[in-house]
């Protein structure tokens, strides 16, 4: 981007003072509306002594309860709502993979709020009226679709809701309908990158950016995607508890995410002692929404670990930082007494040539870990001969071990032969009754 350009610039490069005054009105409102309208959160303060007249700035946040994902669970589906389910004109939901689903509702006020802060998300890409946006992210109860597509019309971009899946169409939709600006998943844009190449388009195509999030992803796959669409590819964070994608979002620099904190204020905290670090800590990420209406979380534990910065940002905003998220407190794989991370797995690969397509079984077998890293092979590297192989299977371990401290088994498997997403990668598959 050459020229600096911004969705609500007022808000986006207001002065630190500023901002500050209007989180503090804004907070003020958000703990009496909980405290309020949600039995559970108002019983949750008791228990702590704290009342709203307690929070008189974000400095008194640390007076307030956390929320976990458990707590949304143990209350499904209404224990959180603020408002009554006639003011309600939506829900999205978690993927419910673990115990029951979280459900977040939202009035028309929520839903408006969130599509701004995804069309500030799409014009900090380039966005603007003249592009066409192609949404490849899910639709239905997952927030990727949805945030993205509202945002898209804020902006007063072309949006095609694509969805995911159907790669053939989404293709021919891109190709014909000049899609200039790719939302999805990693994972799933490296997959239509690799598509788009068999197919012969690469030269068809008119895509300048990509928004990509929902999973985790290295700066090493970043760069790939980029290469191999010939884009500039962006970081989108979001969480369904919170409201979706939008949460934060990447600018040019592509050093971190601004958290639109006109909406949401950001905490790290210790993620065992719970105490609260200062600016460029690494730990847990917390949210508390300060402008929901019907879903309004206060001190909810994300259990991404990252760090938050206010450093001066070239692109001009003010809004504060958060860098990618490094894992997480609670999907952390502990092997062997070590801490592992999917991210440092595929940095290994990336830098060694390998394609983003990996898969981790980790067992226990005799009260011993095992730790198998399945890695595909490229066409290029594909061969028959088992010395070569065995060789390539020997060196990926030795980089991994200084990586990460501990050895796997590295097995190379055929290309194409790990299973592609369409949404979310599964990356681990965690085999241990632990």
């Amino acid at each position: 981007m050459s020229e600096k350009r911004f969705y609500q610039p007022d808000i986006e490069t207001a002065a630190y003072e500023k901002m500050y005054a209007l989180q503090t009105e804004r907070l003020a409102w958000a703990v009496k509306h909980a405290y309020d309208n949600i039995p559970a959160y108002r019983e949750k303060m008791k228990a702590k002594g704290v009342e709203p007249g307690d929070v008189q700035s974000p400095e008194d946040l640390h007076k307030l309860p956390f929320l976990s994902k458990d707590d949304l669970r143990d209350a499904y589906p209404y224990g959180y709502l603020a408002l009554p389910l006639s003011e309600c004109v939506r829900i999205q939901s978690t993927s419910g993979t673990t115990g029951k689903r979280v459900v977040a509702f939202y009035n028309q006020h929520d839903i408006d709020l969130w599509d701004e802060c995804c069309a500030r998300a799409i014009v900090a890409a380039g966005g603007s009226n003249e592009d066409v946006v192609h949404v490849s992210y899910g639709y239905g109860l997952f927030t990727g679709g949805p945030g993205l597509n509202g945002g898209s019309h804020k902006v007063g971009s072309l949006t095609l809701p694509m969805s995911s899946g159907n790669t053939e169409r989404q293709i021919q939709f891109m190709t014909d309908l000049g899609s200039t600006i790719l939302c999805c998943t990693p994972s799933y844009a490296a997959f239509l990158a690799e598509s788009i190449q068999e197919a012969g388009k690469r030269d068809e195509i008119k895509l300048k950016a990509g928004i990509f999030g929902a999973e985790a992803w290295s700066e090493e796959m970043r760069r790939d995607i980029e290469r191999n669409l010939g884009i500039k590819a962006y970081d989108i964070y979001g969480l369904t508890e919170i409201s979706g994608p939008g949460v934060s979002f990447e600018c040019e620099e592509q050093t971190g995410m601004h958290v639109n904190e006109d909406h949401f204020i950001p905490e790290i905290i210790d993620p065992d002692t719970e105490e609260v670090l200062p600016l460029g800590s690494k730990g847990e990420l917390v949210f508390t929404c300060i402008t929901k209406q019907a879903f309004p979380l206060l001190r909810y534990r994300t259990r991404d670990i990252c760090i938050l910065t206010r450093d001066e940002c070239s692109c001009g905003r003010t809004l504060i930082k958060m860098h990618k998220p490094m894992g997480r407190s609670d999907d952390m794989l502990i092997i062997r007494g070590v801490n592992v991370f999917p991210s440092q797995i595929e940095t290994v690969l990336m830098n060694a040539g390998y394609p983003a397509n990996y898969l981790i079984i980790v067992d226990r077998v005799n009260h011993t870990d095992t730790f198998e890293v399945q890695v595909e092979m490229t066409d290029e590297m594909f061969s028959d001969e088992v010395k070569l192989i065995e060789a390539r299977e020997k060196d990926l371990l030795t980089r991994m071990r200084a990586m990460l401290g501990i050895s796997p088994k590295v097995t190379l498997v055929n290309p194409r032969s790990i299973a592609r997403s369409e949404g979310k990668a599964v990356r681990v598959i965690d085999n241990r009754k632990i």
